[in-house]
């Protein structure tokens, strides 16, 4: 049985036309040796159009406030015009795919989300998955494209951060790899791309100063990924998940070797 891949891609480039082009190129390549799913972001999306509308985004600790209004917008950019765009892209380049989001077949269970700094709103944190549904789709070769959005205890929909969904999909799917696919090519030190990141090491490289700035929640995401178990995680930019290059996060000590 061919491996699974998950990939979180981020909503920075989620709108450039060559940027989907390459994506659905990359996909192409890859499931030609794996079961790819896809997990996709587009929180600027969400906010032009907040602004749109006459509304302020707000934001606790990175987390976006969802009130009623917030999260109407936010299921029809991610559930709808996200999700239904990456999907035509990737059949555009003969890649067979199905877009659902969290709540389509109870995928994605949540609860609303606790947070110490503040109300978020309709924000949920991930208690349960039913991967039946993609595993359906993967039998049959086809590639499931997943917006965050997921189902409440009420039958009401919740905002989840994206890399939190993505994170608990790898898990329930038993995924050999999950890649976050950013807009930088990986873990940088010295200037160079780290291939290869201990996680014992990752917070002393923290401490150090050497990973800083929007890298930090990025491994320290990949961190709590490995520590469930999933094998790797792997931060990498297009040219990385075309190439096979990025940095890979796994479990280990430094006696087993530096990046």
């Amino acid at each position: 049985m061919s491996e699974t891949v998950v990939l979180k891609i981020g909503g920075n480039e989620i709108d450039d036309d060559a940027f989907l082009g390459g994506l659905a190129r990359a996909v192409a390549v890859l499931r030609t040796r794996a079961a790819p799913v896809v997990v996709h972001g587009g929180g600027k999306e969400i906010a032009r159009l907040q602004e749109a509308m006459g509304l302020q985004p707000r934001f606790v600790e990175g987390l976006r406030v969802t009130d009623e209004q917030t999260l109407t917008l936010t299921e029809m950019v991610l559930s709808g015009a996200v999700n239904k765009r990456l999907v035509a892209r990737f059949l555009a380049h003969g890649v067979p795919a199905v877009g659902l989001s969290g709540v389509d077949g109870g995928l994605l269970r949540v609860k609303r989300l606790e947070h110490p700094s503040g109300d978020l709103g309709w924000v949920g944190e991930v208690t349960a998955v039913d991967p039946t549904l993609l595993r359906l789709l993967m039998a049959q070769g086809i590639v499931p494209v997943v917006s965050p959005v997921s189902l409440g205890p009420e039958g009401r929909s919740y905002n989840v951060n994206a890399d939190q969904a993505a994170a608990a999909l790898a898990r329930a799917l038993g995924a050999d790899s999950l890649a976050f696919v950013t807009n930088v090519p990986g873990v940088l030190a010295d200037g160079r791309v780290v291939e290869r990141l201990l996680a014992s090491e990752a917070e002393a490289w923290i401490g150090q100063g050497v990973i800083s700035g929007g890298m930090v929640p990025k491994v320290r995401a990949a961190l709590e990924v490995v520590a469930s178990g999933v094998p790797e995680v792997r931060i990498l930019d297009l040219d990385g998940l075309q190439s096979g290059g990025g940095t890979r996060v796994v479990a280990g000590s430094p006696t087993a070797g530096r990046p």
